[in-house]
């Protein structure tokens, strides 16, 4: 009888006391900029090397994680500290489910991930995950994006996500057919429990009843402000809304120009930032309403001229470039014409473009689309609430839609144009563009880091260009007096000085192999760094 309650103690104590594997994942690193200063300290020179003949830079992944954390944790109460990595700034523990959960009270540790699932609590999820680099603390939002995750990190929306720029505080309109659903369908409870819709119009019955009529609304404001769990995330899930019927899925006349034109004109007043319009027109029940490629000049339909009118009042308009890629008719469609329009067309989950993607030129040969995203199997809510995949470009432009609120929504201080022109910019295919792709498939990443490295720019009264570059280099510093400027390699190392001796200087990089560079200008007071290529 002892003896088995002897082995029934010691059951019990193993379980109560196991040791469990852990991983504890840090905050930030500790002296960053000198590492990267200095990446010998890091890194040995073939390694060094190797990087360079890629033309790979080093980033604070590089770093060793800080050791003085990896001690503290080393010391808190019966954990053992098994294994490091300052790739995923984590170290691997040992140690009772309770010990283990007390790290979270140091102020350094980010979360906790137990390797046996079942142990991740709400206490410490997953997929609240918070991974802090460099000097600034940067918080960062994991999302189980399920089979949306391909068309948000394509154009690395996931990137703003993940900084907590959801759409917060920024209001869309969606201009469609109907939304029946949204008002019920569980997909759409994250915008309706946190009283993200507004409101909306019927503009074809001229009632407020937005929940009914066509379908094509709800799959595609479901890329915008869709989620569910491991399934779909829209590409902006907190912007707030405003439903607008003005398409009637009835017929094809002209009347429903006028009624986009109207539906404009009350998100003006509502003071909607972005209007996301997935339709096109240019032909008609009656062909006598037919338009021509001749009329896509971005002057002649009604609609086209009130969407470049709704852009100069501060609204951005995102619109589909149309279906039409593989017909006789192959050209983009009105309003996608309008000069102020941001025209999205469609790529597939490996970026290249659809077939059924309309294209341009305009017929005054002005590139459009613009920009493109996912619109071949985009993830999408269905018309019967269920999450599955759609094609058309009628779900790339909302899905750059909710990226472009997010965008705005990191810079709020820029105007609808320079922030149009900045995604531009970060598109794959900038400098040369063509009449299928445009400008290509945006990096909202890329776009965040420029519009930060402009930001600086403005702030310290320095300009430089053209960036990139490949004989020449201007620097123009407004206060130049007493200031020095240094051109570094990736590897930290100089390779060029100047002092600046008028408020434009000329630097000549002809003979600088194709790559990436560090320029650092210092003075009395300021200091500032900014990357340039050399193409």
């Amino acid at each position: 009888m002892k003896f088995s309650i002897l082995i029934v103690a010691c059951l019990l104590s193993q379980l109560v006391f196991s040791q469990e594997h852990a991983w504890v994942y840090f905050n930030d690193k500790q002296d960053v900029a000198t590492y990267l200063a200095n990446p010998l300290s890091m890194l040995t020179q073939r390694s060094l090397d190797r990087r360079a003949n890629q033309g790979i830079a080093l980033d604070e992944t590089d770093v060793p994680i800080t050791q003085s954390y990896v001690d503290q944790v080393e010391n808190y109460n019966g954990i053992t500290v098994k294994a490091t990595s300052k790739w995923m700034n984590a170290v691997h523990v040992l140690g009772t489910e309770a010990d283990v959960n007390t790290l979270v009270d140091l102020s350094f540790v980010a979360y906790i991930e137990f390797a046996a699932d079942n142990l991740n609590t709400k206490a410490n999820p997953v997929k609240n995950r918070y991974d802090k680099f460099s000097n600034e603390t940067v918080t960062k939002t994991i999302y189980n994006y399920g089979g949306s995750y391909n068309q948000a990190h394509q154009i690395r929306v996931d990137f703003l996500h993940q900084l907590d720029y959801t759409g917060e505080g920024m209001m869309i309109a969606v201009l469609d057919n109907g939304f029946p659903g949204v008002d019920t369908f569980n997909a759409f409870s994250h915008i309706r429990n946190n009283d993200q819709i507004l409101g909306g119009y019927n503009f074809i019955e001229r009632n407020t009843n937005i929940y009914d009529r066509g379908t094509h609304g709800v799959s595609v404001l479901s890329t915008i402000g869709g989620f569910v769990d491991g399934q779909i995330v829209g590409t902006a899930i907190d912007a707030e809304f405003y439903l607008y019927i003005t398409e009637d899925n009835t017929s094809e006349t002209p009347l429903e120009e006028s009624y986009w034109v109207e539906a404009a004109e009350l998100a003006d007043y509502n003071g909607v930032d972005v209007i996301n319009t997935s339709l096109g027109y240019s032909e008609f029940d009656d062909s006598r309403y037919d338009y021509t490629y001749a009329d896509m000049d971005g002057n002649t339909t009604f609609i086209t001229r009130g969407a470049d009118i709704a852009a100069t009042k501060g609204m951005i308009i995102c619109n589909s470039a149309g279906n039409s890629g593989n017909s006789s008719w192959h050209y983009i469609t009105s309003p996608a014409d309008g000069h102020n329009v941001f025209t999205v067309g469609a790529v597939d989950s490996n970026g290249s473009i659809a077939g059924f993607s309309s294209y341009g030129p305009t017929s005054d040969g002005r590139i459009k689309p613009d920009v493109d995203a996912k619109g071949s199997s985009t993830t999408i809510v269905s018309s019967s609430g269920y999450v599955t995949t759609g094609s058309g470009t009628s779900f790339s432009s909302p899905v750059m839609t909710g990226a472009v609120a997010c965008f705005w929504q990191a810079f709020p201080t820029k105007t609808s144009f320079e922030i149009m022109q900045m995604i531009r910019e970060s598109a794959h295919l900038y400098n040369n563009p063509d009449d299928h792709y445009g400008y290509g498939i945006p990096n909202l990443e890329l776009a965040y880091y420029n519009a930060l490295e402009v930001a600086e720019n403005e702030l310290f009264g320095v300009s430089i260009y053209p960036n990139p570059t490949e004989n020449k280099l201007f620097v123009e510093l407004q206060d130049y007096e007493n200031a020095t400027l240094e051109i570094y390699d990736i590897l930290g190392k100089i390779i060029h000085i100047k002092k600046m001796t008028q408020p434009i200087n000329i630097i000549d990089v002809s003979l600088l192999e194709k790559s990436i560079y560090l320029i650092h200008i210092k003075s009395d007071d300021k200091r500032l760094t900014q990357k340039f290529i050399k193409q």
